[in-house]
């Protein structure tokens, strides 16, 4: 589990100024299709995620890299895709590129579409059980190869001495090397964001049992 040292006055900064640094963000649901109430919470994490980002990097040094899941290319082409994504976070990474860090791609480009094709397949309301089970297992293949795969990208371009951010889903199974020291930024709007979306399932979950769905007459 990532230490949560997004604001870093215990233990004293001195003994992490050295050496290789991952401040790892939590990723948020975002898109326009969520009520506004939940936007602006959004709107309010991602300004105390620059924040605490600020605030590392003024005691360790200037972010070098930049990583985030799901974009499969570096560079501008990576940032044309991120904007295009929508997912809260361009305006975090382009102000950090424009500085001179360099946005790095973690995934394969061609695991990445095989995982989510096997995740869409899970979605679709499998009947059946030996089916769903084949998928499953080949979706946890290829997430654990995908896992693997952002480790040793991530080691590789990650030097001695740098302080990267990657911004990543929390639920992620990635073992990153025993050197990496890892700052989870985790601001209070965090805590709010989660509320709100467990709340809002609820809801939904309620109004279902209410009102369940009318069931199809057989063919």
């Amino acid at each position: 589990m990532p230490e949560e040292l997004g604001k870093i006055e215990k233990p004293a900064v001195d003994q992490f100024t050295s050496g290789r640094k991952l401040f790892f963000v939590p990723l948020v649901i975002t898109g326009k299709d969520l009520p506004l109430e939940y936007l602006v919470k959004v709107d309010h994490y991602w300004d105390e995620v620059e924040t605490q980002i600020s605030n590392l990097e003024s005691k360790l040094g200037a972010v070098g890299q930049i990583y985030q899941e799901l974009i499969p290319q570096d560079g501008e082409p990576g940032l044309n895709i991120l904007k295009d994504l929508n997912l809260g976070t361009y305006t975090l990474v382009k102000s950090r590129v424009d500085k001179g860090a360099k946005f790095i791609s973690l995934e394969d480009a061609d695991l990445l579409a095989e995982l989510m094709d096997w995740s869409k397949c899970l979605s679709v309301g499998l009947q059946s059980q030996k089916v769903f089970s084949r998928i499953y297992d080949l979706y946890n293949e290829a997430s654990k190869l995908r896992n693997e795969t952002i480790a040793k990208k991530l080691d590789a371009s990650l030097k001695g001495n740098e302080n990267a951010i990657l911004l990543m889903s929390e639920g992620h199974h990635v073992q990153f090397q025993s050197d990496i020291k890892v700052f989870y930024v985790a601001p209070p709007s965090l805590d709010a964001v989660k509320r709100w979306l467990r709340d809002y399932e609820a809801s939904l979950k309620a109004k279902e049992s209410q009102n369940p769905p009318t069931p199809e007459p057989p063919i």
